[in-house]
């Protein structure tokens, strides 16, 4: 501690011990130097908690925490139990059985088969209120799911059913090898029975009952959110933490103070950001807590194909042949991304093989003067005799103003191309994509599980994700056709052919592959994130001096 001047009173000595001992108190809030808190920053109030609504990382940060599917993730990433203790697979692949455990609900009810179903079903409604879930399309693989979420089907033929408390049987479509990690997606959470007479539970701490590890504590909205431990959760003796707080800090300068002024325990992925000019100095000072690993997620901008004059395909490779992606990783992002010429990430795999390692990457190259070519093309087949001021939008947070900046200079420098960037509130943002109200915006997506799909169905027309406007039946064959056999030959000459198509019709520019850039503090253990960059807390504990 540091001062100009210091007159040694009885109130200066006071003072410097109450500074000591708030220090101690927020540092370790159990017992015995035993911190039982652990606080990290998720940048923005999420947009949603109701686990059929969530489709961001920031709400799904807060959700993992309250809910719990039938399996989970070990620190390994291996799928393990949750509330199903087990399930048995019938020879064909298309029927699972799940037997679910004694667990229950955060305020003590029981956890039902019946609350699966309910919730499943819930999550398809077409009508459901406040909007249709943009997820549903990841219950598709049940048998009867896409009718009735898209054609007016019964809800009765929908491939789940309770044949009793604890016991669930589903039945899909076609076999889907990596189906038991897909119910551990938190579209797959159980929701409570109460959800059903309230539809504004989720936006209320008060109404929000969870089946999770820990259950809503205080939610200060626009500030932060608190959870607390569930000693109801089925394996609370594994639960150490007895409260997670998520702070809502936009700047990346402000989360780093906090981070090196204890009010944070972890700084940066997967929702908060660690500023990319302190980062060299970072490996020096904090090199035992700061880490850098390749993440399973890709950076892009979106085309609204809609409008135009981006419906033209010319126009929307023309901005993507422009872009400079090694020059933004190097000089802008600093985080050792890959720039990505392709849709799926390295480190996804289909069966036991890398996706992309089966597949080359590079669908495209950038290109200046083809990029000038198109560009002329397409405006001439648009009527136009100059490109409009491309109005680019991006969610609060100041690596993507950056990026956004220089995306508009190189687009100017390049092209003679004029952008207006603006910057939106993240659930403002989401809307306005979610309703295609916008020319072009910033993009991201991490995998849900591990296995290409998990990317190549997100552009299908029927995809709530699908947020550009991009429909090509072709498209939508191949991945048809992949969802319907468990040859893995066939699957991957399938998606390729998807990703191929994409990539020529351009409705999203590629920029990079992320990398997963965080701190944590010493002594903290069991907190792990996942190739695709999803933290989890859960089992996670304090072992300091």
């Amino acid at each position: 501690m540091k001062s100009k001047k210091f007159a040694f009173t009885l109130v200066s000595v006071i003072l410097i011990f109450s500074v000591i001992a708030t220090a101690c108190g927020s540092k370790d809030s159990g017992s015995g130097g035993s911190k039982t808190e652990f606080r990290m920053n998720i940048g923005s109030e999420p947009p949603s908690l109701d686990p059929a609504q969530v489709q961001d990382n920031v709400s799904s940060t807060v959700v993992n925490g309250l809910f719990e599917g039938l399996t989970r993730k070990d620190a390994d990433g291996k799928v393990v139990p949750g509330v199903a203790e087990s399930w048995d697979v019938s020879e064909d692949g298309l029927t699972y059985t799940f037997h679910l455990r004694d667990s229950k609900w955060s305020n003590g009810d029981p956890v039902t088969a019946g609350d699966f179903e309910y919730a499943w079903k819930r999550a398809l409604d077409p009508n459901l209120k406040p909007q249709p879930s943009a997820y549903a399309y990841q219950l598709y693989y049940l048998k009867g799911a896409e009718d009735y979420n898209l054609n007016g089907g019964s809800v009765d033929n929908v491939g789940v059913k309770a044949t009793d408390d604890k016991t669930l049987v589903v039945t899909l479509n076609a076999p889907t090898p990596y189906f038991d990690s897909l119910v551990g997606f938190y579209t797959y959470y159980p929701v409570h029975p109460s959800v059903k007479d309230n539809e504004a539970w989720a936006a209320d701490a008060k109404t929000i009952i969870g089946n999770g590890p820990f259950k809503m504590g205080d939610w200060q909205k626009n500030n932060s959110i608190s959870i607390v431990k569930n000693d109801n959760y089925y394996a609370a003796d594994e639960i150490k933490f007895t409260k997670v707080t998520f702070s809502e800090v936009l700047d990346s300068a402000t989360e780093l103070s906090m981070y090196e002024t204890d009010q944070l325990d972890w700084a940066g992925k997967p929702v908060g950001s660690i500023p990319t000019d302190q980062l060299e100095t970072l490996k020096q000072t904090h090199k035992d807590e700061l880490t850098i690993s390749p993440s399973a997620n890709l950076y892009y901008y979106l085309f609204n194909t809609t409008v135009k004059p981006f419906d033209n395909v010319k126009i929307r490779k023309a901005l993507t042949l422009a872009i400079n992606r090694q020059d933004i990783v190097d000089n802008v992002t600093k985080e050792g991304q890959v720039p990505a010429y392709g849709l799926v990430p390295p480190g996804i795999n289909i069966g036991d093989e890398e996706y992309r390692s089966k597949v080359s990457g590079d669908f495209f190259k950038e290109d200046v003067e083809e990029a000038k070519k198109l560009l002329a093309e397409g405006l001439q087949e648009e009527g136009l005799s100059k490109m409009p001021t491309i109005k680019l939008a991006y969610n609060t947070n100041d690596a993507h103003k950056k990026i956004a900046e220089a995306l508009a200079e190189m687009w100017r420098t390049n092209l003679g191309v004029d952008t207006s960037i603006e910057n939106q509130e993240w659930g403002v943002f989401l809307d306005n994509r979610n309703s295609l109200n916008y020319e072009v915006a910033r993009g991201g997506w991490g995998a849900d599980y591990n296995d290409p799909m998990t990317f190549i169905d997100l552009f299908t027309s029927k995809s709530g994700n699908n947020n550009t406007g991009f429909a090509n039946p072709e498209y939508d064959a191949l991945v048809k056709k992949a969802y319907s056999t468990a040859d893995q030959a066939v699957r991957l000459q399938a998606m390729s052919d998807a990703e191929k198509i994409l990539m020529d019709e351009m409705p999203i520019a590629p920029v990079y592959y992320y990398t997963n850039v965080y701190m944590v503090k010493p002594g903290f253990k069991g907190i792990t994130m996942d190739y695709k960059g999803d933290i989890d807390y859960s089992r996670g504990y304090y072992e300091g001096k």
